[in-house]
């Protein structure tokens, strides 16, 4: 006898999707130190390692956005498809490729075909979560990314392992998790199924709104931060240490991964979970700007702990590595609950697809300010992001009527209060928001 699949083993299913199929993503930012030894190559063409990902990203994402793919095609089917590919082209990398060259195209690659497995993950989540619980689960997405991303990072520190060991042990995470996603992840109960006519134009329209505007600004301004933290926080680490002369250079690199996987994949972990956690109970706006001010603070005191020893930086870290993705969820579930469901994978995908363009700027001008002033005062230049995200979340709070602090409406409650209240910038600023049709 066939049984329906659970909620939670289903959400379960997804996030370990999403653990083993971006790993990919940091898998050659993860081993730069060694490319740049074996290939010779400086901090500047390194950077392309990361930012070609990033750009590919971008491209799969306005594909995706202008044919609706991931509203026209089953979710789980075109994850488990993007992942094998992504799977793909990383294990060529690691097989084949001796320059830099050549990995640049194929990390493209690897990053357009990623547009279809974080977003078209968000998606799934959705179909699987109830407004009232969706900020928690969206948490457990995010924090399923952010320990994928992190990964490499903790492979490199098991050894001194060879950098095709290193990327080889990501593509075959990846491939698993393609495997996973079509063996055994179906949609949930709240997947909008109604056919629907193309709209590419809708990444546009739903701009016109001011809440949604503005939960895009605050998600623009975290994504300023994130990912330039992200690829650079182990050579502000590194170069940190070896200011402080602290041990061999070996053993300085091994240590820097355990650092950077320590705060990226663990700190960030709690920290989704609790952003999560505390955008359903006191309100999507709140639990943004707290994180968002966190985070700003770390960008701005981070010359402070550049050479203190290794327990300060690493408590340091481990803080603004929890503030600085504990927020991402929130935008998500907001855009989520506030677009019109029949172009959720659309809305998400557009949003997603303007903040990593933005992230490439950051990972570029990150190194070019560490060669003008040092890695000391380098992160300063990420200061901005936080600031901006954290002015626009509030100006949402003001913007929306207060929401019931205790209880979450029924789905007939929401039904009505979507009658009285047709327009979304009336919306309360919760996870108890309707959805539109």
């Amino acid at each position: 006898m066939i049984t329906a699949p659970s909620t939670n083993q289903q959400r379960a299913l997804i996030a370990a999707v999403q653990v083993l199929a971006l790993c990919v993503w940091f898998s050659a930012t993860a081993v730069v130190p060694s490319l740049r030894t074996e290939w010779g190559i400086g901090s500047t063409a390194a950077v392309w390692l990361t930012a070609s990902v990033q750009i590919g990203f971008v491209a799969g994402a306005v594909t995706s956005t202008l044919f609706n793919l991931a509203d026209r095609i089953a979710p789980q089917y075109l994850l488990a498809a993007s992942a094998f590919g992504a799977a793909v082209c990383t294990a060529l990398l690691a097989l084949f490729v001796n320059d830099l060259s050549a990995a640049i195209p194929l990390r493209f690659l690897t990053g357009l075909l990623l547009a279809g497995v974080y977003p078209v993950g968000m998606k799934l989540m959705a179909s699987w979560s109830e407004s009232t619980d969706r900020g928690r689960a969206f948490g457990v997405l995010l924090g399923a990314l952010t320990l994928g991303s992190a990964l490499p990072h903790l492979i490199s520190g098991l050894g001194p392992l060879p950098w095709r060991t290193v990327m080889m042990a990501a593509a075959v995470l990846t491939a698993i998790g393609a495997l996973i996603a079509v063996l055994l992840i179906t949609s949930g109960p709240h997947l909008d199924t109604r056919p629907i006519t193309p709209n590419p134009r809708y990444a546009i329209t739903m701009f016109r709104e001011r809440g949604p505007r503005l939960a895009n600004i605050g998600y623009f301004g975290h994504m300023w931060e994130l990912y330039a933290l992200w690829t650079w926080m182990s050579m502000f680490v590194l170069a940190g240490r070896e200011q402080r002369g602290t041990g061999p250079v070996t053993t300085t690199t091994t240590t820097t991964s355990i650092i950077a996987f320590a705060a990226i994949g663990l700190a960030g972990i709690a920290g989704c979970l609790l952003g999560g956690w505390a955008s359903d109970r006191f309100g999507r706006s709140p639990a943004a700007v707290t994180a968002l001010v966190i985070s700003g603070a770390c960008c701005v005191l981070s010359p402070l702990f550049f050479t203190t020893p290794t327990g300060v930086l690493l408590a340091f870290l481990l803080v603004w590595g929890a503030a600085v993705i504990a927020d991402s969820g929130v935008f998500s579930t907001s855009l989520s609950e506030t677009a019109d469901s029949r172009f959720i994978g659309t809305a998400l995908t557009a949003q997603t697809a303007i903040g990593f363009l933005l992230t490439v700027v950051t990972i570029q001008l990150v190194p070019v300010t560490a060669d003008l002033t040092g890695w000391r005062y380098a992160f300063l230049l990420l200061a901005p992001g936080p600031l901006i995200g954290a002015v626009a979340m509030v100006a949402l709070r003001a913007h929306t009527t207060p929401a019931t602090n205790s209880q979450h409406s029924s789905k007939e409650e929401h039904h009505a209060q979507h009658l009285d209240s047709p327009h979304p910038d009336s919306w309360p600023d919760r996870g108890d928001l309707p959805h539109r049709r």
